[in-house]
């Protein structure tokens, strides 16, 4: 019995001898490869998600915005609340004039979720559109279950269509635009007949006083 369990162990310790010399050689004839420093094939034109680029500013969007699109957009929320003045709170609260008020708390009596109620500030623009994007990101803990428009222009449709219902603040003036490009051309235009006017009368006075030598 010991004879044979010592050509069992001794047959194992062969085994294990056999296998690390192949693996030692496996390595003299192949060896590892480096990692590439960037991995897979590179799609050009696509995000790669380290920076969304930026649309158009909040204002400008406000500013192009169509408010009979926002009132389609708000059948999406007419299961939870109702936007008439006077009309009853569902699900969530009645929207009348809910633009510009404290946020968390413009219908008196209704149970707000501590996360909005607790959250300070006025629905501005701003934490409108931060609100439609993503009530959950705004608000974490909200009892609201709606997912978020994720089209900003959609946002700003949505809010011309509050502003129609209360009103609410003034709308914020959209950014100044750019000089056109038209007009650094006209500029260097210019700058080139002048320089030709210029150009043209140091030739006469050079004429004129040849003539007079």
């Amino acid at each position: 019995m010991t004879d044979r369990l010592n050509t069992i162990f001794g047959w194992l310790l062969f085994a294990g001898v056999v296998a690390l010399m192949l693996r030692f050689g496996m390595n003299l004839i192949m060896p590892d490869a480096e990692r590439p420093e960037q991995l897979g094939y590179v799609i050009e034109g696509v995000e790669t998600g380290d920076g969304a680029a930026e649309g158009p500013a909040l204002a400008t969007l406000l500013a192009m915005g169509d408010a009979a699109a926002g009132e389609n957009s708000f059948s999406k929320c007419a299961a939870c609340h109702t936007i008439e003045q006077g009309g009853a709170n569902g699900i969530g609260p009645n929207l009348f004039a809910v633009m510009g008020q404290p946020i968390g708390s413009h219908v008196p009596g209704f149970e707000y979720s501590s996360a909005l109620a607790g959250h300070g500030g006025e629905w501005t623009y701003e934490n409108m559109d931060a609100w439609l994007a993503s009530p959950r990101a705004f608000a974490n803990g909200t009892k609201m279950s709606f997912a978020g428009l994720s089209d900003p222009q959609e946002r700003a449709n949505m809010m011309l269509y509050l502003l129609q219902y209360g009103g609410g603040p003034a709308l914020p003036e959209p950014p100044a635009e750019e000089p056109a490009a038209e007009e650094g051309v006209e500029g260097e235009a210019a700058e080139a007949v002048e320089g030709e006017e210029t150009e043209a009368g140091a030739e006469g006075e050079e004429a004129a006083a040849a003539e007079a030598a």
